[in-house]
């Protein structure tokens, strides 16, 4: 990126130590942004922001644990606190877990829900106001949901219900703010070659062909063309695009 598209420009990312988010991160500072990372592993964001110091923005991070609602609202005040404002703020935290249905514990359903969704929606609640006083009325949401946001995923329930809820708050909150100088759009990915992937397990006997159903139909993609996706929305290139829900899935969903 030999611009700076985010100059001068502060931006939250959750979930930041690896994968799509730490790609997020290095893109936003790239492109001249202060990012303020979070995750609950403070030691891969240390080195998420060691691998982004020769970038022309600055990367800060803290703790943040996306299933706690207090978390939230502390993560964005301590990067308001750090920046002395918010610009972007990237929802992208997240766990894909495979269960069969009528295993599913009370308290599995409920920690994949606040984790998957209760997360956006409590970062967004805490970052809107500030979001609102960016410079130029550009402050402006992106979150993170999935194929799975928009079509029916084997095994994953909680987590289907979850990315579902995220596209539908994503166009709440943007007919919410249809009036105000705020953007809210959503990026739905297909699948991915990030660190999680290498660590998923199914059900014993799961069937793999309804499990890659909604896989990438040219492969896993790299998380870095996908953080293009998300920060090509979080840019003033984006300035018309308010309430969408993007595709990311090379095609995937297009028959």
């Amino acid at each position: 990126m030999s611009h700076q598209p985010f100059a001068g420009k502060a931006a939250m990312v959750t979930g930041a130590s690896s994968g799509l988010g730490a790609a997020v991160v290095r893109r936003l500072a790239a492109g001249g942004a202060r990012v303020y990372a979070a995750s609950r592993d403070q030691e891969r964001l240390a080195a998420v922001a060691r691998d982004a110091a020769d970038l022309p923005g600055e990367v800060r991070f803290g703790p943040l644990d996306v299933a706690e609602p207090a978390s939230c609202r502390a993560a964005v005040a301590a990067a308001v606190e750090e920046f002395g404002g918010l610009d972007v703020l990237v929802n992208n935290a997240g766990r894909h877990d495979f269960r069969r249905t009528t295993e599913v514990t009370d308290d599995q359903w409920a920690h994949d829900i606040a984790l998957n969704l209760g997360g956006v929606f409590a970062c967004s609640q805490a970052a809107i106001p500030h979001l609102l006083e960016a410079a130029g009325g550009a402050g402006n949401i992106v979150n993170v949901a999935s194929v799975a946001g928009v079509m029916g995923e084997a095994y994953s329930a909680a987590y289907t219900a979850a990315k579902h809820g995220v596209v539908g708050l994503t166009k709440a909150l943007a007919v919410e703010y249809l009036r105000e100088p705020l953007r809210v759009n959503c990026v739905c990915p297909g699948g991915m070659d990030t660190p999680q992937v290498h660590s998923i397990e199914v059900p014993d006997g799961a069937d793999w062909d309804l499990i890659m159903r909604v896989s990438a139909a040219r492969g896993f993609m790299s998380a870095e063309s996908v953080a293009a996706a998300v920060c090509f929305l979080a840019s003033d290139d984006a300035a018309a695009i308010h309430g969408s829900v993007q595709l990311v899935d090379q095609g995937h969903l297009a028959g």
